[in-house]
C-alpha cells in the first residue's frame, strides 16, 4: 500500500472518522489532542523501516536558493525513498506542490515533506530587520510582523521558518547582530516570544501559520572577538544569567523548533552538547518539539577537532539531543551503521523520528498533505496586500531612533523649505533598504528615499540629488556633484552607512564605522557650513563619534524594508514623531568593545578624582549613545520615583510610580523604562537590569502617571550554589527615559525566595 493509502487507514482509524483524509471538516491536530497523536503516530512508526525512521531526521536544501555550503544530493528522489523526511530553500506553492506530491504519492509510505526557509523579517513584504524592529520596544507591532510573514510564507507553500534568532549579542563586530534584539535578555526574551506567537499564533493547524525556530542554541552572539563561527567561552553562570532567558521564552511560548549553533561551548560544539540539548532543553525545560541543526554544523565538528570522522559526529549529535541534520547528510550516510554497531540506539532514533512527525501531524499535514501548497488565489492575494505594506510602514516608522537634534533642526519643515539637498548611495536605493537576510524580498517593492521626499514635497520644494560616492572604495569622482547640490541647498540630507550585505551571516567586521569614503564625504560636505541632518542605514550600533561631534542632526534609520521611504519622510519631515529606543549600546570606539550598559562594577570603580581606577587613558567610560537611548520631537521630564512601600516580601509586591510630563507642544511617544540594581549578593551583581518597561503616548503639555510592579521574581538570579533565587537585602530602583538615568530609590527584600528559573513578568 503506497500514496496515501497506508497514512489514510491509520489517520481514520485513530481518529474513529469515515471522512475522507483531506475533509478539512475534520481537524485532529490541536496542540490538546495528544492521545490522538500518540495513537496515530504509533501506528505509523511500526509500519516504518530503520531507514524510514532516518530519513525523518534528514534535511536537504533545494536549487531554489543558497544559504550556505552545496552539498551534492538528489534529495526528491531520496525522499521518495524513505531517506528524507524535510527540504528547505524550496519557493513558490506550485513547485512545493509538485514536491510534495512527488514524495506522498510515489513514497512508500507517503509521509508528507516539511518545507522551511529563512523567512527572518518578512517574505515578499519585507519588514524591518529584527534589530530595527527590536528598537520600537513595541511587542504588538513586533507580534503583527511576524503574523505577516507566516501568513504570506504559508500561502507560497511554506510551513517552517528558521526565525526568530533571539541570541543576545554585545560585540557590534558581529555581522549577525542585524537578527537579533540586541545586547538585554530581559527584553530580547519579550521580544522573542512576541515573535513565537506571530509565526505560529495559536493553531499549528491553522494554513496561516508556520513552525518557528529559536536560533542558535546556545550563546552564538557570544563568539570571540566578535567574529561569526568562532569558539565561545563562557561561564555556566553567564550562560544562564544572559544567552539562554530568550530561549527558554520561546519554549514558554510554545516553539516548535530549535536550532543548534555553530559555537562550541565549553570545548564541545553546540551540536553534539548533551548538557544544552538534552539536560537543558529536553528535561529542564520540557521542551516537546524537535532540534534540527545548522547548516552543515554536524559535518563541521571534524574542523572542530570534537570528532574524528563524520560518522562519529552523527553518533555524538543524535546521542547528544539532536533530532534532525540539516544538509550534511550525515544521518542518512551513517547512522544506520551506528545503530547496528551499537554506537546509537535505535529507541534515540525512534524518539527523533517522533518528535519530527508530531509535527507534521500538528500542521495538519498527515491529515492534508497539500495544505499548504495547493493552488490558492485567494492566499495568494494576501501575499504583498495593501494591508501588509500598511503595517510595514507602521513597523519601520517605529524602529527609527532620533539620536541627535540640536537646536531643533528636525522635523524639517516642508511647508517652508525651497530647496533641499539630498546626498549618499542610499538616497535612491532599492535593495540595500532590504537589509540583511532579505531573502524572498523584492527590491522592487521598496519606495526609495528620493520618491518618498518627491511625493511628500511636490514640486515646489526643489530636491538637489547627488549619490556622491560608493558603499566603499575610494572613488571620489562623485564628490563635486554632491558638494554643488550641497551649496545650492537650505539644508542637507545625507543617506549612508551600511550595504545590506555588511551585516548578516559572515559580515563580521573590524571596523565598525561608517565605511571611509562616505566619512570623507560627509567632512567635506560638512564644510560647506550647511545645516546636514545624517540618516543613517546599518545593521550594527556604529562608532559615529566625529559625526555626533558636529552634525546637528543623526537619525539612525537601519535597513527598514519595503516601506523605508515613506516611513523615513514621515520622520524627517514631522508627519511622524520618532519614538525608537536603542537596544544594544553604541560605543565611542571600538576598542571600548565589549560594553553594555548591565556591565558590573569592578573592586576600582571609575572615579575622576584617582588614578588607580578603571577607565581608559584616551577615552571616558561613558558609550556614545546607551543602551535605551532615543529623542523625540516631544520633551519628557520625570518625576522623583515613589513607592508604596520600602519592604517587598517573598509573596508580596512594591508600585513604583513616576510622573511623566510632555512639555512640549508635540503629543509623543515614551518608552518609560524600570531598571534595578542589587546592591550585595552573594556573585557580583550587574550596576543596572532592565526590569519592566511601558510604551506609553503622552499628549502636548500633559503629565501622566507610570505605575510599575515589583515582585520577588524581577529580584532572582542565578545564586552562589547555582540555584535560582532573590537574596534579602537593599535593592536600588530606577525610572527612566533610558539606562542612563542616576537618580534610584532603595528598597528592600524582607527574606530569601526561591524563584522558578527564568520567570519573565
Amino acid at each position: 500500500m503506497n500514496k496515501l493509502g497506508l497514512l489514510g487507514v491509520l489517520f481514520l482509524l485513530v481518529c474513529g472518522c469515515s471522512k475522507a483524509v483531506t475533509d478539512k471538516a475534520v481537524v485532529h491536530n490541536q496542540w490538546n489532542d495528544q492521545p490522538e497523536m500518540d495513537r496515530f503516530i504509533d501506528s505509523l512508526m511500526t509500519e516504518m523501516t530503520l531507514e524510514e525512521k532516518i530519513g525523518q531526521t534528514v534535511l536537504f536544501a533545494s536549487w531554489w536558493d543558497i544559504t550556505g555550503p552545496v552539498s551534492e544530493n538528489d534529495f526528491v528522489d531520496d525522499a521518495i525513498k524513505g531517506k528524507v523526511g524535510a527540504v528547505f530553500n524550496a519557493l513558490t506553492a506550485d513547485f512545493i506542490y509538485r514536491m510534495q506530491k512527488e514524495v506522498v504519492e510515489k513514497s512508500r509510505l507517503g509521509i508528507p515533506l516539511l518545507f522551511g526557509y529563512d523567512v527572518i523579517h518578512g517574505y515578499r513584504t519585507t519588514f524591518p530587520t529584527p534589530f530595527a524592529m527590536s528598537a520600537s520596544w513595541d511587542l504588538d507591532q513586533i507580534e503583527k510582523s511576524c503574523r505577516v510573514a507566516a501568513v504570506e510564507a504559508a500561502a507560497d507553500g511554506l510551513n517552517w521558518t528558521f526565525a526568530p534568532m533571539v541570541d543576545i549579542a554585545r560585540d557590534p563586530r558581529w555581522g549577525r547582530i542585524a537578527e537579533g534584539a540586541g545586547e538585554d535578555a530581559y527584553l530580547g526574551s519579550l521580544i522573542a516570544a512576541a515573535q513565537v506567537r506571530g509565526f505560529q499564533g495559536t493553531d499549528l493547524s491553522d494554513e496561516a501559520t508556520v513552525l518557528a525556530c529559536a536560533k542558535h542554541f546556545a550563546a552564538y552572539g557570544a563568539a570571540q572577538a566578535g567574529r561569526d563561527y568562532h569558539t565561545v567561552d563562557i561561564s555556566e553562570r553567564v550562560l544562564r544569567d544572559v544567552y539562554l532567558p530568550p530561549f527558554k521564552a520561546a519554549c514558554d511560548a510554545g516553539v516548535a523548533t530549535y536550532m543548534t549553533a555553530f559555537n562550541e561551548l565549553d570545548g564541545t560544539p553546540c551540536s553534539a552538547h548533551e548538557h544544552l540539548l538534552n539536560d537543558i532543553l529536553k528535561e529542564q525545560w520540557g521542551f516537546d518539539g524537535f532540534v534540527v541543526t545548522d547548516y552543515t554544523s554536524i559535518k563541521e565538528m571534524v574542523n572542530h577537532g570534537s570528532v574524528a570522522n563524520e560518522k562519529e559526529a552523527g553518533e555524538a549529535s543524535m546521542n547528544a539531543g539532536v533530532d534532525m541534520d540539516m544538509q550534511s547528510g550525515i544521518f542518512m550516510n551513517h547512522l544506520k551503521q551506528s545503530v547496528e554497531e551499537g554506537k546509537v540506539k535505535e529507541a534515540t532514533v525512534n524518539e527523533a523520528c517522533r518528535r519530527v512527525l508530531e509535527m507534521k501531524y500538528r500542521l495538519g499535514l498527515f491529515e492534508d498533505p497539500y495544505r499548504y501548497c495547493r493552488p490558492d488565489e485567494d492566499k495568494q492575494s494576501k501575499i504583498k496586500s495593501p494591508e501588509h505594506f500598511a503595517l510595514a510602514h507602521e513597523m519601520a516608522r517605529k524602529s527609527i531612533v532620533l539620536l541627535k537634534n540640536e537646536d531643533h533642526l528636525m522635523p524639517l519643515n516642508k511647508e517652508q523649505l525651497n530647496s533641499i539637498a539630498l546626498i549618499g548611495p542610499m538616497t535612491d536605493e532599492q535593495k540595500q533598504q532590504l537589509g540583511a537576510w532579505h531573502t524572498t524580498g523584492q527590491p522592487e517593492t521598496v519606495t526609495t528615499i528620493l520618491t518618498a521626499f518627491k511625493e511628500k514635497l511636490g514640486s515646489k520644494t526643489k530636491i538637489y540629488t547627488a549619490k556622491g560616492c560608493d558603499w566603499e572604495g575610494d572613488d571620489r569622482s562623485g564628490f563635486a556633484e554632491a558638494l554643488a547640490a550641497a551649496k545650492k541647498a537650505e539644508v542637507v540630507v545625507m543617506c549612508m552607512g551600511e550595504r545590506e550585505n555588511m551585516g548578516g551571516e559572515a559580515a563580521s567586521r573590524v571596523h565598525i564605522d561608517i565605511p571611509l569614503i562616505q566619512k570623507e564625504l560627509i567632512r567635506e560636505v560638512h564644510k560647506t557650513g550647511k545645516p546636514i541632518v545624517l540618516l543613517l542605514h546599518n545593521g550594527r550600533p556604529l562608532t559615529i563619534t566625529w559625526e555626533n561631534e558636529h552634525l546637528p542632526a543623526i537619525v539612525e534609520c537601519w535597513h527598514l524594508g519595503s516601506m523605508a521611504g515613506p516611513a523615513i519622510a514621515d520622520v524627517v519631515f514631522g508627519d511622524y514623531n520618532p519614538s525608537g529606543k536603542l537596544t544594544a549600546t553604541f560605543p565611542q570606539h571600538l576598542g571600548q568593545v565589549p560594553v553594555h550598559y548591565n556591565m558590573k562594577n569592578t573592586g576600582r570603580p571609575y572615579n575622576p578624582e584617582d588614578h588607580f581606577t578603571t577607565r581608559y587613558q584616551d577615552c571616558s567610560n561613558d558609550p556614545l549613545y546607551c543602551f535605551g537611548y532615543g529623542l523625540s520631537y516631544s520633551s519628557f521630564e520625570y518625576s522623583a520615583v515613589t513607592l508604596d512601600t520600602n519592604t517587598l516580601t517573598p509573596d508580596g509586591k512594591i508600585t513604583a510610580s513616576v510622573k511623566v510630563n510632555n512639555t512640549s507642544n508635540v503629543d509623543g511617544e515614551e518608552v518609560v523604562q524600570l531598571y534595578i540594581r542589587d546592591l550585595v549578593g552573594s556573585v557580583t551583581r550587574p550596576v543596572k537590569e532592565l526590569k519592566g518597561f511601558q510604551k506609553v503616548m503622552i499628549p502636548a503639555n500633559t503629565a501622566i502617571d507610570v505605575n510599575f510592579e515589583v515582585r520577588v521574581e524581577d529580584l532572582a538570579f542565578w545564586r552562589k550554589d547555582m540555584s535560582y533565587g532573590a537574596e534579602k537585602g537593599e535593592f536600588l530602583l530606577f525610572i527612566g527615559t533610558n539606562s542612563d538615568v542616576e537618580q534610584g530609590i532603595k528598597f528592600e527584600l524582607s527574606s530569601d525566595a526561591d524563584v522558578e528559573p527564568y520567570t519573565i513578568r
